[in-house]
């Protein structure tokens, strides 16, 4: 049983990992596409999510993102 069970939980892992890639390219793509050109904002932001990957992504969303959206409607 020992064996079955650590091949599940590298498969859970292994789902996490995508999960973390997939959102990553996802808010990486979002700054990208929909982050006003105006300024150093877009630059900055598409670097802080490349350099701090999940976290970076995670502050987008939580933060950027929605002031974005009340700002300019995208």
């Amino acid at each position: 049983m020992g064996p079955v069970l650590g091949l599940l939980f590298m498969g859970f892992i292994g789902l996490g990992v995508l999960g973390l890639f997939i959102f990553w390219i996802w808010m990486l793509v979002d700054c990208a596409t929909n982050e006003p050109s105006e300024g150093n904002d877009k630059i900055i932001w598409i670097l802080i999510i490349i350099f701090t990957h999940p976290v970076g992504a995670l502050i987008y969303l939580l933060v950027r993102r929605p002031q974005r959206i009340s700002q300019f409607g995208k």
